[in-house]
Parts: C-alpha cells; structure tokens; sequence
C-alpha cells in the first residue's frame, strides 16, 4: 500500500509539472507575441528562416519546422535529455503564440519607442516563461535544450551571455541568407539574453542546474500506477 500510495503520489507530481510547463509555455507565448506585436523587426531565428525559405523551395513554417528538429538532433549529440516537456513545448506554443495574436485588441504598432519598450516587456515575459517551465524538471523545448547544452560547455559564462552569444551567431547566418534585420533583430539579440541573465539573477536561477527527467523516466512512473 505504501508503494501504491507513493506511485500515486508520484503521478499527481508528473501531472501537476504538466501544468506548470503548460503556464509557463503560455507566459513564455505572450512574450513571444508582444515582441512580434512590437513591430519592430524579426527575432535571430525567425531572420535565419526566412533567410532560409529564401534559397530552398521551403516556405518560412517549414523551414521553421525543419529547424527545430535539426536542433533537435544536436541536442541529442550535446546528450541532453528529451522530455514531456519538449513535447508539450512543440504542442502548444505555436498555438499559444497565434491565441494571442488573434486575441490581441490593439492597432497595428507603429512607434519605434512603442515598440522597443514592447519588446523589452516581451523578453521579461519570455524569461519568466522559462523559468516556470524548466523548473518543472522534464526537459526544454530544443532551442531551450540547445542554450543549456551549449552552457553546460561554458560553466564560467552566465546564461544570458551564452544565450546573446548563440542569437548573434543564428543572426550571422540568417543575415548571410539575406534575412530581413532591423532594429528590432539587432535589440533582441543582444537584449533577450541580458534580460534573461536579469531576471535569473533576481530570481536565483540557474537552467543549467535543474535536474531533468527523459521520456522514458517519466513514463516508466506512470505505468507503475496503471
């Protein structure tokens, strides 16, 4: 009774950090939108797809798509761990992104100020968004996986120089593509990852820190029940 009560208890563990991850992704979603709704210019990574649809017959979506999974492969050569986590990230935060932008009621942006202020909030957001969901502890979405992997490799850089460090390197190819830049892309390289060194400081966060568990592991708990 005592091993039943303990799986159980386990399972409501594993279901309750679904919905921590979910909220997180959904908070990490409303950063990604306001700094599309800053209209200001494309992100590093949105450059390098677009840079990319421009010399492939791939449209933006699929060379997105093709992408992540790409990263994918090199998080599995960095051996980080593949979770729910990751799953549930590809699942809903595309979807979370798009529920914002049709639920946004304000006018198209227009304001350089406007929107420099926007995009700063939205790195916040997305910052916080990470925090939740990774402190879960069932892996990263393959981007997120990629910036730990390649921290672990720097334990001396905070996380945030890391992470200005690779979107200047993704900025590098997609402008070698001919990717749009703008101000915005020059802002978000820079200013998305020293927000994020920010905001884990106040917070007391280190990604490279949280103890993961794969796909396997977790269901290994959940079949214990059924």
């Amino acid at each position: 009774m005592d091993s039943l009560a303990c799986c159980v208890e386990s399972m409501g563990n594993i279901f309750r950090q679904w919905i921590q991850i979910a909220s997180g992704l959904l908070v990490f979603s409303l950063g990604v939108h306001l700094t599309i709704y800053a209209n200001i210019g494309l992100a590093p990574w949105d450059c390098l797809g677009m840079g990319i649809s421009y010399h492939t017959p791939l449209n933006y979506g699929v060379s997105m798509t093709v992408m992540a999974i790409l990263i994918l492969g090199v998080d599995l050569l960095l051996k980080e761990r593949i979770g729910y986590g990751t799953i549930i990230d590809a699942l809903l935060t595309g979807n979370f992104v798009q529920m914002f932008n049709n639920l946004n009621p304000l006018a198209e942006n227009h304001s350089l100020w406007m929107g420099i202020f926007v995009m700063m909030v939205g790195f916040v957001f997305m910052a916080l968004g990470m925090y939740i969901y990774m402190k879960a502890g069932q892996c990263c979405g393959p981007r997120d996986a990629l910036l730990v992997g390649v921290g672990k490799r720097l334990p001396q850089v905070p996380i945030g120089y890391v992470q200005i460090g690779m979107w200047a390197i993704v900025l590098l190819f997609g402008w070698l593509l001919g990717g749009p830049i703008g101000i915005g892309t020059l802002i978000s390289t820079v200013g998305a990852g020293a927000v994020m060194q920010v905001v884990y400081n106040i917070l007391r966060f280190e990604p490279r820190h949280v103890k993961h568990r794969n796909i396997a592991e977790v269901t290994q708990v959940l079949m214990r029940v059924s």
